[in-house]
């Protein structure tokens, strides 16, 4: 069976995409000549021209809010924020019109949109490159927030992203973009529906709860783990907005303990998110506290020390032995 990239899968997303349908767009900074910084969008503006496939100005403002008034004009835009701290100039059209338009139109105007970010560390980037702004985006009511893990949901992710009536906010794990990942991509899974969780790694002891690149490395700590004798339940959370609160009750009801893993600061992170869900929907079947293994609660530091700042399999390992020996 073919093997496949993260960066493949979701280039070739994209194209099939402006295949199917001819209203979508694809533009952003160096998208079109160049094919982005990571070439996800190479080769795109060759196929399918540059009326839709395009460069912008270097002004991420003016990407989300041309995207607003090419929605109101009947196409389905897909922008690129080249890097995630280059896309907080652009929050005041996010939040101010990409999520409430909806709303605000009464229902009569949709914003089927999609804003690609590479998000989060471990590629020894520059200060900005390397930010995760996940709950920024899943705190803006009118927005659906998606992260894939592997090359296979990612194309999948980013098709039903772009056929969406609402905006999305598609976060692309940059350390795993050239993560290999055997199979095809149309094989049979058309529909992946945003807001479905997927059990990466069955487990009976302890759920894992990660997203984006902290996924395999919550796989692999699972693995270590179970060279003890202890079997780790790994949950991919795939989207953030809508969240799988069912698959989350579910598998923690059944082990009685949970561990979130993710890469921004723990403060207002993602993980209390999940940690209060649980609280009040398996309070009872808990046999420990959740406990969170996240960044720290400082500004991403310079390259040299990432891995002191990323969550290791020894920090998720060790949470693991907390939880289980409480």
């Amino acid at each position: 069976m073919p093997e496949v990239t993260m960066a493949k899968a979701l280039n070739r997303a994209l194209a099939d995409s402006l295949r199917e349908d001819e209203r979508v767009l694809v533009f952003g900074e160096d998208v079109a000549r160049l094919g982005g910084v990571f070439r996800i969008t190479e080769g795109l503006q060759a196929e399918f021209g540059s009326g839709r496939v395009f460069d912008t100005p270097l002004a991420e403002a003016a990407i989300a809010g041309a995207s607003v008034g090419l929605c109101i004009a009947g196409w389905r835009p897909v922008s690129e924020m080249q890097f995630d701290g280059f896309s907080y100039p652009a929050l005041d059209q996010v939040i101010s019109h990409i999520a409430k338009y909806r709303f605000r139109s009464r229902g009569r105007q949709g914003m089927p949109l999609v804003i690609r970010i590479p998000y989060a560390g471990g590629i020894g980037a520059a200060e900005h490159h390397s930010e995760s702004p996940e709950t920024y985006y899943a705190h803006t009511a009118g927005l659906k927030v998606v992260t894939p893990s592997s090359a296979i949901d990612a194309y999948h992710l980013l098709r039903a992203s772009i056929a969406d009536p609402d905006p999305v906010i598609f976060l692309e794990p940059k350390s795993r973009y050239w993560s290999k990942e055997s199979g095809d991509l149309q094989d049979g899974q058309t529909d992946v529906p945003l807001g479905l969780a997927r059990i990466v790694r069955h487990g009976d002891d302890v759920t894992v709860i990660a997203y984006g690149a902290m996924v395999a490395r919550s796989v692999q700590a699972a693995e270590a783990a179970a060279r003890n004798d202890v079997d780790v339940e790994v949950i991919d959370l795939r989207s953030l907005v809508p969240l799988d609160l069912n698959a989350l009750s579910e598998s923690v009801r059944r082990t009685g303990r949970a561990v979130v893993v993710h890469e921004a600061p723990m403060t207002l992170g993602f993980g209390a998110e999940v940690a209060a869900r649980l609280m009040e929907d398996a309070f009872d079947h808990l046999e420990a506290p959740v406990i969170r293994v996240t960044g720290w609660d400082i500004p991403y530091p310079p390259a040299t020390v990432e891995n002191a700042y990323l969550p290791t399999i020894p920090r998720i390992l060790d949470a693991i032995d907390r939880v289980v020996s409480y």
